[in-house]
């Protein structure tokens, strides 16, 4: 069993922001697995998929960014998934926009949301998959940047950067290793 979790705020005006990218890209990771969000439960609303016998739940946390880690341990434990089948998406404002990097492990970094999955699992040892925000022309506050919709002009780019992460998370979930996950998509 699988627990895909995609990073983001749940109301309608954080939709479009930086910081709603992991929203996005679960989504369509679930898109291609066939998977619809249809309940909530364990504070997020959930889609679920089934691959190769295997169930996977997609995941958005309804807790909002900095308190992540309430949703996903109570799911964690409420389906008994092991670390290694944790796999959390996330902006990153420390890539360039629209970059998307694979990792199998490492720690929060800035993000609020990482931090608090850690701290409430105490785990660390799981795959990630970071999406890039940062805009070096603009030159604000790193909460007002992750907090502010994304351009238009750069819509064809996060576009892109989520559907490459949801494919990647298919990868995954359909038994490709993460190592392998990570050469073929970073």
């Amino acid at each position: 069993m699988y627990l895909i979790v995609g990073l983001g705020n749940p109301e309608k005006k954080y939709e479009k922001t930086f910081h709603n990218v992991g929203y996005i890209a679960v989504g369509d990771a679930a898109e291609i697995l066939g998977a619809k969000f249809k309940k909530k439960e364990c504070e997020a609303s959930v889609a679920e998929a089934h691959v190769n016998g295997e169930k996977v739940i997609l995941a958005r946390p309804l807790t909002y960014m900095n308190n992540s880690g309430r949703a996903v341990k109570q799911l964690m434990a409420k389906y008994k998934i092991p670390e290694s089948n944790l796999l959390v998406i996330y902006d990153d404002y420390d890539l360039p926009k629209g970059k998307v990097r694979i990792r199998a492990s490492g720690s929060a970094g800035t993000h609020n949301g990482m931090r608090s999955i850690i701290g409430e699992t105490g785990l660390k040892d799981f795959p990630r998959i970071r999406i890039g925000i940062r805009d070096e022309e603009v030159d604000i506050p790193i909460i007002n940047y992750v907090l502010s919709e994304i351009r238009k002009d750069d819509y064809p780019l996060f576009g892109d950067a989520c559907k490459k992460a949801g494919e990647a998370t298919a990868e995954f979930v359909r038994g490709l290793d993460i190592e392998r996950v990570m050469c073929k998509f970073n």
